[in-house]
């Protein structure tokens, strides 16, 4: 039993696993932090782009 315990002790072959989960949470992290970045970038372009075609006629003229 003693040597069964002292083995299991020195065993690191479950490390990995906890090593993968760590980092696919972080590139998880990362992926939202971007995606919400890029949301609110593009979010914002809609609406100056459309604040500044209010103002036009099709006839070249402002309003």
């Amino acid at each position: 039993m003693t040597k069964f315990i002292k083995n299991f002790r020195r065993d690191e072959d479950g490390a990995v696993t906890v090593d993968w989960v760590v980092l696919t949470a972080a590139v998880v992290g990362l992926a939202v932090a971007a995606y919400s970045s890029i949301e609110t970038g593009a979010s914002n372009l809609t609406s100056n782009t459309s604040t500044f075609l209010d103002g036009r006629n099709p006839n070249g003229t402002t309003e």
